[in-house]
């Protein structure tokens, strides 16, 4: 029996010492320690053990018991300490950074372009982009037949209703339902009929203004847009006014910007002109203020427009509207 025990503790040692991992050690604990293990067996034998030996037997089969418990517990110790060490964290590693969003350029643009009317007095006003037509044409003094409207190459849902084709039928709205003094933005997405091409897009980005007001004149308009240009582009950058015509507006401008390139000097950007056509403004037709019940002797106001997206492209030196909306990572990391 003693013989048993002996040969029993040295096949254990070995065992435990090429033991490797958890999945081997619980191996071993099945093999040895477990009820029907091999030391339990031992325990069963000492019963046939003759009674003169029995008591030496016994004890040296309780310290083979502890000595394999003993040896257990230290290997699953060291064993559970490697693995922490191999899972845990390593802290002197560079971190992982996770990846966050940012605005798209049109949306970090218009944010800044109403920053700068909401500091100038103006109000933010929303309309909706499917349009009568109605508050779309015949309100903004452009009734059915008027050759305007074939310069708007609309894109018509039904006889009556338009994907809007400017953000003016906000302004329609907004007074109709509120007497004067109005001063207000209309910042929204548009639809034209337009075949995609670097400049041209059939969705894109209007911020449109509206002041009335007594008193209001032409030099109140240039005032607001000259004061838009020095806080978008820089104080060094002049307007220019040029004579045009609209159908809600009466006297019409375009207007431009120096060009924010070359400064005036010429360049590819404004065609060696030194100046970057912005969009159009003017003084309220006083059909339009008929419409909507203004008092024409009482009252004058000014209406001004721009597109986001140009403002954007000259913003950012981008020389194709496409580029905004065709989600390439490459570009929008950029921002």
């Amino acid at each position: 029996m003693i013989k048993k025990i002996e040969n029993l503790k040295k096949s254990f040692d070995s065992d435990m010492q090429a033991a490797g991992g958890l999945n081997e050690l619980e191996a071993l604990r099945q093999k040895y320690l477990s009820r029907k293990g091999l030391l339990a067996v031992l325990f069963e034998d000492l019963k046939h053990v003759a009674p003169p030996e029995k008591p030496a037997a016994g004890k040296a089969l309780n310290s083979l018991k502890n000595h394999m418990h003993e040896g257990f517990n230290d290997l699953l110790e060291r064993l559970q300490t490697k693995k922490h060490k191999a899972d845990r964290i390593d802290l002197s590693l560079p971190g992982r950074r996770p990846f966050t969003g940012r605005k798209h350029p049109l949306t970090a643009t218009l944010d800044e372009m109403k920053n700068i009317f909401l500091s100038l007095g103006f109000w933010i006003e929303d309309g909706p982009e499917i349009e009568t037509d109605y508050y779309n044409f015949e309100a903004l003094n452009i009734p059915k037949n008027h050759p305007a409207r074939d310069m708007q190459d609309t894109l018509y849902i039904s006889e009556d209703e338009v994907l809007r084709t400017h953000t003016s039928p906000v302004q329609i709205r907004v007074m109709e339902n509120r007497k004067p003094p109005v001063r207000i933005i209309a910042p929204g997405r548009v639809y034209r009929r337009d075949t995609p091409d670097a400049s041209h897009s059939p969705f894109f980005h209007q911020v449109e203004g509206l002041a009335v007001d007594e008193g209001i004149s032409f030099g109140d308009l240039k005032g607001i847009i000259t004061t838009f240009a020095h806080k978008m582009f820089g104080e060094d950058i002049r307007v220019r006014f040029r004579p045009s015509f609209f159908p809600f507006t009466e006297p019409s401008a375009e207007y431009d910007f120096l060009c924010i390139f070359c400064r005036g000097k010429g360049c590819r950007v404004c065609k060696n002109t030194g100046w970057v056509e912005i969009s159009g403004a003017g003084m309220v037709d006083p059909n339009v203020f008929k419409a909507v019940g203004y008092d024409t002797e009482k009252y004058t106001g000014y209406a001004f427009g721009m597109g986001v997206d140009r403002i954007a492209m000259l913003k950012y030196g981008i020389h194709d509207i496409r580029i905004f909306f065709e989600n390439d990572m490459r570009f929008l990391n950029q921002f």
